[in-house]
């Protein structure tokens, strides 16, 4: 067992206790990626494990939620390469009802999203489900700022025609 410094102490309890604040955010981030429940949950233990593993990777702790969703993205697009699934199931949309997640009001939206490549719909999550800054979403996909803008008006672009259809 490593011993932590007193910094990476600091770190780690910031840590937690953000992954305890924002654990449901966490799981619906997840969730955009592989629209199962379980493999959501595994995502995030998995996201949780590395990040505490990892503390010394965090230079600065006002910066904690991007750095953890994207350790939550890559954990997602990692377990997407392993299993080599992307389902979506019946099952799966009533489990947001019975937890009380967000859930989409709007079928289409959620069909139009679904239609979405998923370097487009990971940004609109993140804009307005998330209610991210792009700033911290370029800093989440490690990407120019002007390169996550253009690519959300060409989502945003994408979804009106698909929903005005």
């Amino acid at each position: 067992m490593k011993l932590l410094s007193l910094v990476e102490r600091k770190k780690e309890k910031k840590i937690k206790q953000y992954i305890v604040d924002n654990k449901e955010a966490l799981y619906r981030f997840a969730y955009t990626y592989v629209h199962n429940e379980d493999d959501a949950l595994d995502i995030v233990h998995d996201a949780i494990c590395k990040s505490l593993t990892n503390i010394n990777t965090l230079k600065d702790t006002d910066s904690i939620k991007p750095w953890i969703y994207r350790i939550v993205a890559n954990c997602a697009i990692d377990n997407i390469r392993k299993n080599k699934k992307y389902v979506i199931s019946s099952d799966d949309l009533e489990v947001d009802d019975l937890m009380g997640y967000d859930k989409y009001e709007d079928i289409d939206l959620q069909r139009a999203l679904d239609q979405l490549p998923e370097k487009y719909r990971t940004i609109i999550v993140l804009r307005y489900f998330e209610d991210m800054k792009i700033g911290d979403i370029a800093q989440i996909l490690g990407e120019n700022e002007n390169t996550i803008k253009t690519r959300l008006y060409n989502a945003l672009a994408k979804l009106k025609i698909s929903i005005s259809e």
